[in-house]
Order: C-alpha cells, then sequence, then structure tokens
C-alpha cells in the first residue's frame, strides 16, 4: 500500500513540475547576408563602327628657309630671300567642321585594351582673310582628313578611356590648286557603354603637318568630335 501511494505522489509531483516548469527561451532566427551585388563586366573585345562629327581649327605658314626660291632676283637663294618670302605669305588660321565614318577592331585584356582603327572624314575647315599679308592664304580650304590610328586604353567596366597615336593623310585646295599631304597624329578619348553594343563617345587629336606637299607650307591642326559606335 506504502508502495502505490509513494509511486502515485511521484507521478503527480513529476506532472507538476512539468506543468509549471520554465519554457526554454526561444531561439532568434539568425538574418541571412544579402547576397553580393554583382556589377555586369564589359567585354570591349570586337569589331566597331560608327559615326563622328565636331570642329577642327589648323594654323598654317610658310617658312622660308624651306623654299629654294631667289626672291629678290640677285641670282642667290639667302637670308634676304627667306624674309620677302615669310613677309608675303605670313601666317593662316583655319577652322570649320569636320564628320565622317570610322571602323576598328580591340581586344579586352582585362583591365588594358589594344586596338587599331581606320577613319574617313570629309572637312569643310577655311581659312581666314589677313590683310596685313602681301599674299594671303584667302582660299585655303581643307577638304578630308584621314586617320589611321593604335588606340590603347584602360578599361573601367562601362567606359574605356584611351590614347591615340598614328598617321594623318590630308588633301587642301589653295589657289585653286589641290595639295596632298601626310603626318602625324596623337591624341585621347573616351568611350561609354550605353548598352552591350552602342557605344558614345569624344575624341580629341593634334595633327602635325611638316612642309606639306613638298610647298614649304607647315601646318597643326586640332579636332574635337563627338562618336557614335556600333560593337558587334
Amino acid at each position: 500500500m506504502k508502495l502505490v501511494t509513494l509511486t502515485a505522489a511521484g507521478a503527480l509531483f513529476a506532472g507538476a513540475a512539468y506543468a509549471g516548469g520554465v519554457a526554454p527561451a526561444p531561439v532568434e532566427p539568425v538574418p541571412m547576408a544579402p547576397a553580393p551585388i554583382v556589377m555586369p563586366t564589359q567585354d570591349w573585345t570586337g569589331g566597331y563602327a560608327g559615326l563622328s562629327l565636331g570642329y577642327g581649327r589648323g594654323d598654317g605658314s610658310i617658312d622660308g628657309e624651306d623654299l629654294d626660291f631667289d626672291a629678290d632676283g640677285d641670282g642667290d637663294d639667302d637670308d634676304d630671300d627667306d624674309n620677302i618670302i615669310d613677309d608675303i605669305f605670313g601666317e593662316a588660321d583655319a577652322e570649320g567642321v569636320i564628320g565622317g565614318a570610322f571602323a576598328g577592331y580591340q581586344h579586352d585584356f582585362g583591365r588594358f585594351v589594344l586596338g587599331g582603327e581606320l577613319d574617313l572624314n570629309a572637312a569643310d575647315i577655311s581659312s581666314e582673310d589677313d590683310d596685313d599679308d602681301a599674299v594671303d592664304f584667302d582660299g585655303l580650304s581643307i577638304d578630308s582628313v584621314h586617320r589611321l590610328k593604335l588606340r590603347a586604353g584602360y578599361d573601367a567596366g562601362n567606359t574605356l578611356i584611351y590614347g591615340v597615336v598614328g598617321a594623318a593623310y590630308a588633301k587642301a585646295e589653295l589657289a585653286d590648286r589641290e595639295y596632298e599631304g601626310v603626318g602625324g597624329v596623337i591624341g585621347a578619348g573616351v568611350d561609354y557603354k550605353v548598352t552591350p553594343n552602342v557605344v558614345v563617345g569624344a575624341e580629341v587629336l593634334y595633327h602635325d603637318f611638316n612642309d606639306f606637299d613638298d610647298t614649304g607650307l607647315d601646318a597643326d591642326a586640332t579636332s574635337v568630335q563627338a562618336r557614335v559606335a556600333y560593337q558587334f
């Protein structure tokens, strides 16, 4: 009888203890770290083609030392002749519109991009009359400028910042005669990808022509052109 009573009491005590016991503290959920935002990368590798339009300005001068010409008629080409030629021709300033088409190919090595480009441009860059010169460059006009360029740049994602070096060919007209000359070109530009295939940008180039078409005319010009291209 005592055994039954103790067993019943133990069961009752155990039930009371379970019913009034302290429930375990709830475990707070561990917040999940947000997934890292992965910016889309742009690959500049491939061919491209586009159009450009801008403004060009140049300076030209004839140095009497570059010409073998007896200006004073004394039978010798000397310093006096050189000075006469300088006074006769003076200098020219030309400005106007330049625009055309371009195409190229480049390879993206990660952060470094290397490529080549050819552009063909029509121009309407004309000189202004200078009444201080005995024979003005009035009528001097640059009709076309074509360039073969090496491009090297930095891949900054959607933006490509690059430098340019190469050769330039220009055709000019002076006193109803046409002249052709080859010189050097150097400059810089920036491209931005609006979409993976559509690229907009701008380019500034400096051109240097020495003894243009063996005329003794030295000229330099700077062009600024906006560009839009499609990358294949």
